[in-house]
This record gives structure tokens, C-alpha cells and sequence, in this order.
């Protein structure tokens, strides 16, 4: 069991090669909107550790997820803060004071 940490780049990569077979690089660049060179760079590492292949072509380069036994470990947290509204009060009918229609 491989465990990758959650909330890091890594994690994102899994679970995108997870759902989504075949992916280019440029795919994945788009979808996660990082920068070419931070993906290679980790695609390298999953690659060296036996996680993942690349499989260049002349002019794309198609990653393949060679195993499937992983854990994401770490602590949940929620990416946006979300602001909870009170909503917005509604006046009863019978209670206006005012001088309308008077």
C-alpha cells in the first residue's frame, strides 16, 4: 500500500489518472493549472518509484498509472472558506407603521 500525502500534487495527479486514461501532460497542466515544470517533476518522482510510466511519442507524452493500491493519508481541510448568511429577514404583512396608503 503506497501512501500519498493529501492536499499535495501528487494526490491531485492520482486522482486524475485515476478517472481519466488516456492523458497528456498538457491535459493535465490544463486541468490542474500548474506550470509544465512542477508536473514533470513529480511525474518523474511517481515514475522512479514505480507508481506511474511515460510513454513519450513524438510529439506527446501519454502517462499511464501502473498500480492502484493507494492511501491517502493526512489531515481533511476544506480548499475555500465558506461564509454562512443569515439570510435575509421577511417583514410580516401586519406589522408596517409607516405612512403609506394612509
Amino acid at each position: 500500500m503506497i501512501e500519498i500525502v493529501t492536499g499535495t500534487l501528487e494526490e491531485q495527479i492520482i486522482k486524475i489518472l485515476q478517472k481519466t486514461y488516456p492523458i497528456t501532460i498538457k491535459d493535465l497542466e490544463k486541468k490542474l493549472h500548474s506550470s509544465e515544470a512542477s508536473i514533470v517533476r513529480v511525474l518523474q518522482k511517481l515514475q522512479t518509484t514505480g507508481i506511474i510510466q511515460l510513454e513519450p511519442l513524438p510529439n506527446k507524452t501519454y502517462i499511464r498509472l501502473l498500480r492502484r493500491d493507494f492511501r491517502f493519508v493526512g489531515k481533511k481541510r476544506q480548499k475555500k472558506f465558506i461564509k454562512h448568511h443569515a439570510g435575509k429577514k421577511i417583514q410580516e404583512p401586519g406589522k408596517y407603521d409607516g405612512d403609506m396608503y394612509a
